[in-house]
């Protein structure tokens, strides 16, 4: 694994890359709060057969904020990312994302779907907020104080809070906890800032993915989260219009919350061989 810093235009974004250049590549993009070592395990497994290159979006982990609201809206982020993959030279890649990073690699493929050989979304991209039962406010107010408000004194608190959050644990689930962290003040907290929540959850109100459906191309695979179950109603019904207006796959993934990635990384490597591999075949 490698990490360094690439210049795009006056910013630079913090990468993450696994495997050799000879090999085809998976470009991936994390959710919102998360870094690029979101697919750690995904990408530990898989470096052999693919180099996986992640980034770090503006505002998490090591690459800074943008200083404009508007910035963060999808339209504009497209073309920020079509900027870095130009920097990174490359001109055909899959595209893995998840959740928030779903619904910038589908405004992405809207604009440039001639770069992207094959896209999977993990739990995310299909959600709509139109049929949300929280106010825009009401949202805005909850992840200024989820994202500004999880501190902690001590590293093992804040591991200790983590650990809890999740199904299942590893070496390397603990290595991507650990970046999601930052020491202030003799203290620890979260990454990144509510003032960056608050700007991508405007934008995806503004930009409903569901306006760009009929842009993208065909053969999208979608893995979605079947966890809580009072929640299954919802994405069931958002899944299916997906499913038939983009002419997606959609799997539902059994005992998976929307960190599905982490809860089961097996089943996402094998939608990789299985959606890809045939590809690289021929």
């Amino acid at each position: 694994m490698e990490r360094y810093f690439l210049k795009v235009g006056e910013s630079h974004v913090h990468v993450t890359v696994w495997g050799h250049e000879r090999n085809p590549v998976i470009f991936c993009l994390h959710g919102l709060g998360s870094t690029s070592l979101s697919f750690i395990e995904v990408a530990e497994e898989l470096q052999e057969e693919y180099r996986i290159i992640s980034i770090d979006a503006p505002g998490h982990g090591k690459t800074k904020l943008f200083l404009l609201e508007n910035s963060y809206e999808m339209p504009s982020m497209a073309d920020w990312l079509d900027e870095v993959i130009r920097e990174l030279g490359l001109e055909r890649f899959f595209f893995l994302s998840h959740s928030w990073g779903s619904f910038l690699a589908l405004f992405y493929l809207a604009k440039h779907s001639e770069k992207v050989r094959g896209t999977i979304l993990l739990d995310g991209g299909y959600q709509t907020k139109r049929l949300s039962t929280m106010s825009l406010e009401d949202e805005l107010a909850y992840y200024e104080n989820d994202f500004d408000g999880y501190q902690f004194n001590t590293w093992r608190d804040f591991f200790d809070s983590e650990k809890a959050a999740y199904k299942r644990w590893s070496a390397l689930l603990e290595r991507a906890v650990k970046d999601l962290g930052k020491e202030n003040e003799g203290r620890v907290s979260w990454h990144a800032s509510g003032e960056t929540a608050k700007n991508i959850i405007k934008a995806m109100h503004k930009n409903e993915t569901e306006t760009i459906y009929s842009r993208l191309p065909p053969s999208i695979v979608l893995l979605r989260a079947t966890l809580p179950v009072d929640q299954e109603r919802v994405r069931k019904h958002t899944a299916e219009i997906f499913e038939v207006r983009a002419k997606a796959k959609v799997e539902a993934v059994p005992s998976t919350t929307h960190m599905l990635h982490w809860d089961k990384p097996g089943v996402v490597i094998e939608a990789i061989r299985s959606n890809w591999g045939k590809r690289l075949s021929k």
